[in-house]
């Protein structure tokens, strides 16, 4: 096993917020296909931020780095607001000579679902450097994620959960798009189950739009012991349903991602919706 190094450099032409206002912004990056190792700058101001950070990728085979690479995120992180995705690009091993140190500029492209999004930003002078390594193509797709909403009203103790979209959804003993549904269960952090939601079944959808709020009551004292835990099934006809993957948020959160929603939404004020990407861990 082998480490590779990514350094994050810089962004340019980065899209304004209008009225003056200053943009924040942070990179976030995603080892694949493991989907294991998440990685995130430190927040930046301006239009053409300076990141200039480095960062080291762990158990890299070089016999499997051909078959791997990163999802690079950007996202507008303006505090008491939604997160916003500008935009990702994901970048193949095999397309990079790992023998060299290699600065990559990387096209953004938004995501249909973020709003608010304008043109494609040019985002990341992204230097790599391995000692192992061969070139040969390869297309790689995306992981599967789940567009959770999220807010809290601490006067009345109500905890909404809204399932908005899936993305990448896809079973492995299926040959088609599969049709799923998510489930919520809320637990005590002793572990019993204190209630459970499930969404409507979306069918033969890769990429399904749920649109779909539940509350759960949560005692603000009891906030920070409690988990929710996500899970996207799909549906098997005479066969046990088959678990796409989950993550969860709270008292036990399954990544940083998911410690960072729960920590935003419990400071949010009056109760705003807050959503974010989840990247869903397999079962």
């Amino acid at each position: 096993m082998r480490k590779m190094t990514v350094h994050v450099m810089q962004a340019k032409n980065l899209p304004p917020l209008g009225s003056g206002q200053t943009t924040h912004t942070q990179v976030r990056m995603l080892m694949l296909p493991s989907k294991k190792q998440k990685l995130k700058t430190k927040i930046r101001s301006g239009e053409n931020p300076q990141y200039m950070e480095s960062f080291l990728l762990h158990r890299v085979n070089p016999e499997d780095v051909n078959n791997m690479g990163l999802r690079v995120r950007l996202y507008g992180c303006e505090r008491l607001r939604k997160e916003r995705l500008i935009g990702e690009a994901y970048v193949s091993f095999a397309t990079v000579d790992l023998e060299l140190e290699t600065n990559l500029w990387l096209p953004l492209e938004p995501r249909n679902t973020s709003s608010g999004l304008g043109s494609t930003s040019d985002l990341l002078s992204l230097a790599r450097s391995e000692s192992a390594g061969s070139t040969s193509s390869m297309q790689h797709g995306g992981v599967s994620e789940l567009l959770l909403g999220l807010s809290y009203n601490g006067v009345t103790g109500r905890l909404s959960v809204e399932i908005i979209k899936g993305s990448q959804f896809r079973s492995l003993s299926l040959n088609k798009a599969p049709d799923t549904y998510v489930k919520m269960v809320m637990v005590s952090s002793i572990g019993q189950e204190i209630s459970r939601a499930k969404t409507s079944i979306r069918r033969g959808q890769p990429n399904p739009l749920f649109k779909e709020t539940f509350a759960f009551q949560v005692a603000l004292f009891q906030l920070n012991d409690v988990t929710l835990m996500i899970s996207v099934y799909a549906k098997r006809h005479m066969k046990k349903n088959e678990m796409v993957g989950w993550f969860s948020l709270g008292l036990i959160s399954s990544g940083s991602e998911e410690v960072a929603h729960w920590a935003d939404v419990c400071e949010m004020p009056k109760g705003e919706m807050l959503a974010r990407w989840h990247v869903l861990v397999d079962s």
